[in-house]
């Protein structure tokens, strides 16, 4: 039986299902506790666990995560919620650094089942600072994993599994998702990290994106159907380890790819799968593969730049026409 929840309300099922199955689960961060979470997700968690496994921090993310680090690697496995992750810079060192690097350095010795989680990229009128999305930065680092879950049913299961895995994982959400709703299964599931979901069957194009930016090719997809071309859109869901065999395996089939990426164009995901797929696929593309970024500077705080600088899914069409010829 499924029902259909809030983004909000999955992540918060996540976490608590997690900590009731294991004792050593525990959140940590900026408002978590008593305010119940800067988006509420994790509202009512501190009621039912208690101050000792729901703790408010101070603005203070290098010491808590820190802490979650140390915390891992003496055998509990802490959820380290940012308010955002371009907080997460503050961080930066303890996340890449040290939990990254423990296993490594260790020679086995330690691991760090952590979880850092919390809403990456844009999300309105928030400025430069508050606008990054960062997913590739942090995907660049061996040692972590890193999931950037679409909608409701994804972002609970890949948290779930998340949280039940050995190493340091990211789970990099959006503030503009929270309120999304969406079909979630009243019973246990799990989804495997690293492995993509193919949302659409199609054979003219391969669409790939990840995070709430594939809303924009749902709705390019659904205006080209009008002019009977037809779509394959991939949800990475995580961005390392990323799938490359779904990807390959669609552009073997339709022949052409568009990357959607709510990043800046340089040395990020799109650019990534563009190598991979260029290098193993090459003889099946029937044109130049396409990026689809935001543009290459810091957003701005104008709607109107904020608008100009986002993708969108005017881009995705006029990508896949493109890539097309037509």
């Amino acid at each position: 039986m499924s029902r259909v929840i809030q983004f909000r309300e999955a992540v918060a099922e996540a976490m608590s299902e997690e900590m009731r199955r294991d004792e050593k689960v525990y959140l940590m961060g900026e408002e978590v506790a008593e305010y119940n979470g800067a988006y509420k997700a994790s509202k009512g968690m501190l009621d039912e666990f208690g101050p000792k496994r729901v703790i408010d921090t101070p603005i203070s993310e290098l010491g808590f995560a820190g802490i979650g680090v140390g915390s891992a690697m003496n055998g509990l496995r802490p959820i380290i919620e940012f308010m955002t992750f371009n907080f997460s810079l503050v961080a930066i060192d303890q996340i890449i650094s040290n939990a990254a690097k423990m296993y490594q350095m260790s020679g086995g010795q330690f691991n760090v089942p952590i979880v850092f989680r919390g809403p990456t990229a844009s999300a309105g009128q928030l400025g430069a600072t508050h606008s990054q999305a960062l997913e590739s930065w942090y995907a660049n680092t061996p040692g972590l994993k890193v999931v950037v879950p679409s909608n409701p049913y994804d972002a609970k299961g890949l948290l779930k599994s998340a949280i039940r895995d050995d190493d340091p994982v990211l789970v990099m959400e959006s503030e503009q998702m929270y309120g999304d709703k969406g079909e979630v299964p009243e019973d246990e599931y799990l989804l495997e990290l690293g492995k993509a979901h193919t949302v659409q069957e199609g054979n003219d194009v391969t669409i790939v994106s990840f995070g709430k930016i594939i809303k924009e090719a749902y709705k390019a997809a659904e205006e080209l159907e009008k002019d009977d071309i037809s779509c394959e859109i991939i949800d990475l869901r995580s961005v390392r380890p990323i799938d490359y065999e779904t990807i390959v395996n669609s552009v073997k089939k339709t022949n052409r790819l568009v990357i959607l990426e709510e990043a800046w164009p340089l040395g990020n995901i799109s650019t990534e799968i563009t190598a991979h797929v260029q290098q193993h696929a090459f003889d099946y593309l029937d044109a130049p593969i396409r990026r689809i970024n935001a543009q290459d500077t810091p957003m701005a705080y104008s709607p109107v730049l904020v608008e100009a600088y986002l993708p969108n899914a005017d881009h995705v069409i006029k990508a896949v026409k493109e890539v097309l010829y037509i």
